[in-house]
């Protein structure tokens, strides 16, 4: 059987802003929450998220908050690319109440991954087009940071 391999491919901190909407609705707890920018960094993309994606993301029956973001990165070379993932968080209740009160809480102690998808007209990163990528996430003050990397 053939043993999945992975590559780093980038770092990204979304900077991010209180909910524009944050209470329950028929499907869940619902957040939507923009964001502001954040760092890119890796070896074969670098750059900055620009202003105006956002997550709309919902909390479950089950306590775990599922991921709908939308993202336009700016390469330090001047390419757009249009990143979109879906995710989960989830983890012990007194865990997920710390991160709920804004504490620093070790990624270690819940679980926080994504599966992104990567859209660019740009000639130089168009081999992102046709990749698969996965996520580990862990939650800062300033918003989450996202390791994510090439599945080979």
């Amino acid at each position: 059987m053939l043993e999945p391999r992975f590559r780093h491919l980038l770092t990204f901190t979304a900077h991010i802003e209180t909910p524009q909407l944050d209470g329950n609705t028929p499907l869940g707890g619902r957040k939507i929450i923009m964001v502001t920018g954040g760092p890119v960094e890796g070896d074969r993309v670098r750059g900055k998220i620009l202003p105006g994606g956002g997550d709309w993301a919902l909390t479950r029956a089950d306590g775990s908050l599922a991921l709908d973001v939308r993202l336009m990165l700016e390469t330090d070379d001047n390419e757009r690319i249009y990143m979109t993932y879906r995710g989960v968080r989830h983890g012990p209740e007194n865990v997920m109440k710390r991160l709920n009160d804004g504490e620093t809480v070790d990624p270690a102690e819940y679980y926080f991954r994504i599966a992104p998808l990567f859209e660019t007209a740009s000639e130089k990163y168009a081999w992102l087009n046709g990749i698969v990528a996965v996520g580990i996430g862990e939650r800062l003050p300033i918003g989450p940071r996202y390791t994510v990397h090439e599945v080979l």
